[in-house]
């Protein structure tokens, strides 16, 4: 996958503006894909508990957004983190390493401002393997944010996954 595909795999959920995190960022991706999204006016935070990932976001953040606003935590997502209230965030490939997942999601979803948007990345395979070992397919989604507490989900994107079959990303929200 190159930009555009993380782009495109957030672009019906994420409107310009607003204040996004990125939990579990790797080296960037989809915290480049936010930027790009948000626009100069947004704020990203970026989270991370491999430092050496976080320095490689840096610079690669830098180079194509010198004029976005970035801040970088390394930090366990699964533990509390200082953060201001969201608008959004978005948390890619990182659920599927978690036998329960239900926990961190509502724990996340404590980060949210009412009518905050839960954008999940995640392999749409029901069968896991070493490096997906618990995969959340789209069909589960839905369940899963309910059960935490949101009260509206939508698909937004797929796309075709060379790894494992298909990647989706869909959102959650609560409803006023």
């Amino acid at each position: 996958m190159d930009h555009t595909d993380h782009v495109n795999l957030l672009r019906g959920g994420v409107p310009p503006g607003g204040v996004w995190a990125d939990f579990g960022s790797g080296t960037g991706a989809f915290t480049l894909a936010l930027a790009e999204l948000i626009g100069p006016s947004g704020v990203l935070h970026s989270i991370k508990r491999d430092e050496y990932a976080v320095r490689q976001q840096q610079r690669a953040f830098h180079d194509r957004f010198p004029d976005r606003r970035v801040h970088y935590h390394v930090a366990d997502f699964t533990r509390p983190i200082d953060l201001p209230g969201l608008d959004g965030l978005v948390i890619a490939n990182a659920l599927h390493f978690y036998r329960d997942p239900l926990p961190i999601v509502q724990k996340l979803k404590a980060h949210l401002k009412p009518g905050g948007r839960f954008i999940s990345v995640e392999y749409n395979v029901a069968q896991g393997n070493t490096a997906v070992p618990y995969p959340i397919a789209y069909e589960r989604w839905p369940d899963l944010a309910q059960a935490a507490g949101f009260t509206q989900t939508q698909l937004l994107a797929t796309r075709p996954s060379r790894f494992l079959t298909e990647i989706y990303s869909a959102w959650a929200t609560v409803t006023s």
